[in-house]
């Protein structure tokens, strides 16, 4: 399967993770988070495969965070909740999020990267 990978091009973050890709001659499909965040189904999969808690995949730095009051929501909302949030807004999701359908990373530390797609 392709690796996927849902990225942001303003993101300083995101462009290094592409670098890393590319510096690695991984190949990968773009995919601007925000003209085409993954949808709920799609997060559904994701979340699973990741392993990890659905408040991970919040970009809580984010502008879209704050202004919702995410940071007090999100101890209350349901599971059903929050990923309806997530598939409703690409600013909402951290980013960059790269999967193969198997396993998935969040964000970008090098050695997690090196780890799972190197």
């Amino acid at each position: 399967m392709a690796l996927s990978f849902y990225w942001y091009p303003k993101c300083g973050t995101c462009r290094k993770a592409k670098k890393w890709f590319d510096d690695h001659d991984i190949k990968y499909e773009e995919i601007h988070i925000v003209d085409n965040p993954p949808s709920r189904a799609e997060l559904v999969d994701m979340i699973k495969n990741s392993g990890l808690d659905i408040k991970k995949f919040f970009n809580t730095s984010g502008q879209k965070y704050r202004d919702l009051g995410m940071k007090d929501r999100i101890k209350e909302a349901s599971e059903d909740e929050l990923l309806d949030l997530l598939a409703s807004d690409g600013m909402l999701i951290k980013r960059p999020i790269a999967t193969d359908s198997h396993k998935v990373t969040v964000g970008f530390k090098e050695e997690q990267f090196a780890e799972t797609w190197g």
